[in-house]
């Protein structure tokens, strides 16, 4: 018997030196490779903001090499709440909000 796989959704703001630092096109990447679903977008406010949805483990991972981030990001702290699933599907880069 196969059992339902432990998925889990986040909604995640990133603080720091964390715009026009790859920052973003690092997280499609990154999330993508650990197959998540989700989307990343840059807030007016200088922060990067991501919902991170799938597999428990793979998005923890997430989280921890958000708090790195790409080699130019300086990143100060990360607030995290959990959200509403979307259920599968792709990671995906929107416009600023």
């Amino acid at each position: 018997m196969v059992e339902k796989e432990d998925r889990k959704a986040v909604l995640a703001r990133v603080h720091g030196k964390v715009q026009g630092v790859w920052y973003r096109g690092w997280t499609v990447d990154t999330a993508n490779r650990l197959g998540l679903a989700g989307w990343v977008r840059n807030r007016g406010d200088g922060t990067v903001e991501a919902l991170f949805a799938g597999p428990a483990d793979a998005v923890d991972r997430m989280l921890e090499a958000c708090r790195r981030g790409p080699s130019a990001a300086v990143v100060s702290d990360i607030a995290v709440e959990p959200a509403r699933d979307p259920g599968p599907g792709v990671f995906e880069q929107r416009p600023t909000q």
